[in-house]
């Protein structure tokens, strides 16, 4: 016989015997325990038993054939014996049942209404809110300390943030900044060739850089470099407990890993801000020059008489705050990060977004005020 096959024998007792016989395999054609239950009912059976006897070949798929029709008979009160079953389907038969069914996990979701979830989005903000006044006010304190000669900070990792977020950040701080320039420049000069005014892409492309778009561009460029280095780094000595470590020797972990990171970031943005002023300039000054017939000494002077004093002190004014953002939003999401790996990138990417979005409000928020005071 090769074909799987199930033979049910009443017998005193209330008692009835299934004879499976044949070969039980997934390509088969299984029998449905459905024929089994109604043959327990037919005969009011209160156990069933097994008789394996005839059985030729069996894999998986007897498994799960026991496995529904045990959760059959539960649902009548009958008895199920698995002792004439083969001891491979018996130990198989038992681990099954050790370890519990899992349900789907989508059975188990309830809808969730909308004032519910703005009301958990509102705690959540207000508890990110309090956690971020309260880090400011841990690094506020840290600050003090350093600079009355008590803070637990090391020169040399200062000295390594300083190298990490200032010489080692020239190099795409130079190639993102004179791309900037060059496209600024080649887009503004084909609208002032309309009018007949091309050597004015050096005031466009000069004060834009200085004021603001210089700024910019290096904190966008230093949250996803930087920002989300410092958030990894951080996050990564969670997961390894190596911040608690430093609690238990009383050694406070901003004081110890933040503060030398924010006071190393804030140092640099404004050197590299004005270092991406000129090299956005440079880069406008290449097209200006080579495809629009300007001579260097036109866009050198053209540059110098438009750019004011204050137009670099608001840049470098915006790029001394973008530096402290910037800091303080990857260690902060650092700080925060859970105990696995996952929480690590997840840390980062918010490092990442929480920066940049702290840098457009702070970029409005300066503009505007420079506005309103007429500078």
């Amino acid at each position: 016989m090769t074909h799987a096959s199930i033979h049910c024998r009443p017998l005193p007792g209330k008692l009835l015997t299934v004879s499976l016989k044949g070969r039980w395999l997934m390509v088969s054609d299984i029998p449905a325990p459905k024929s089994i239950l109604e043959e327990a009912r037919a005969h009011s059976a209160k156990e069933i038993s097994f008789n394996s006897e005839g059985l030729n070949d069996w894999d998986s798929s007897i498994l799960t054939f026991l496995i529904e029709l045990s959760e059959g008979l539960q649902e009548e009160g009958i008895k199920m014996q698995a002792g004439g079953l083969p001891k491979g389907v018996q130990q198989l038969l038992a681990l099954a049942r050790a370890v519990p069914r899992k349900e789907d996990a989508r059975s188990g979701e309830k809808h969730e209404y909308f004032l519910d979830r703005i009301g958990k989005d509102v705690i959540s903000f207000i508890r990110s809110t309090g956690e971020l006044i309260s880090f400011v006010g841990e690094i506020s304190l840290a600050l003090g300390r350093l600079l009355t000669g008590k803070a637990k900070l090391r020169s040399y990792d200062f000295k390594m943030f300083l190298q990490d977020t200032g010489a080692e950040a020239v190099p795409i701080i130079s190639l993102i900044s004179f791309l900037f320039g060059l496209i600024l420049a080649f887009v503004g000069i084909l609208q002032l060739k309309l009018f007949g005014a091309q050597v004015y892409v050096a005031d466009l492309v000069g004060i834009a850089m200085v004021r603001v778009m210089g700024a910019v561009m290096t904190g966008i460029v230093m949250a996803g470099r930087t920002g989300a280095a410092f958030a990894a780094q951080l996050g990564t000595m969670q997961v390894n407990e190596e911040i608690d470590a430093l609690e238990t020797f009383a050694i406070s972990p901003v004081e110890f890993l933040v503060l030398p990171r924010m006071l190393a970031l804030t140092i640099m943005m404004p050197l590299l801000t004005l270092y991406a002023n000129f090299m956005g300039i440079l880069g406008g000054g290449l097209i200006a020059c080579t495809l629009y017939g300007i001579s260097p000494m036109t866009y050198y002077n053209r540059v110098t008489t438009s750019v004011s004093l204050s137009d670099l002190s608001i840049g470098l004014f915006m790029g001394l705050v973008f530096g402290i953002l910037v800091a303080l939003s990857g260690c902060l999401r650092g700080i925060q990060c859970g105990r696995d790996a996952s929480a690590v990138g997840s840390a980062a990417t918010s490092a990442v977004v929480t920066s940049l979005v702290a840098i457009i409000i702070a970029t409005a928020i300066i503009i505007m005020f420079c506005a309103v005071l007429g500078i």
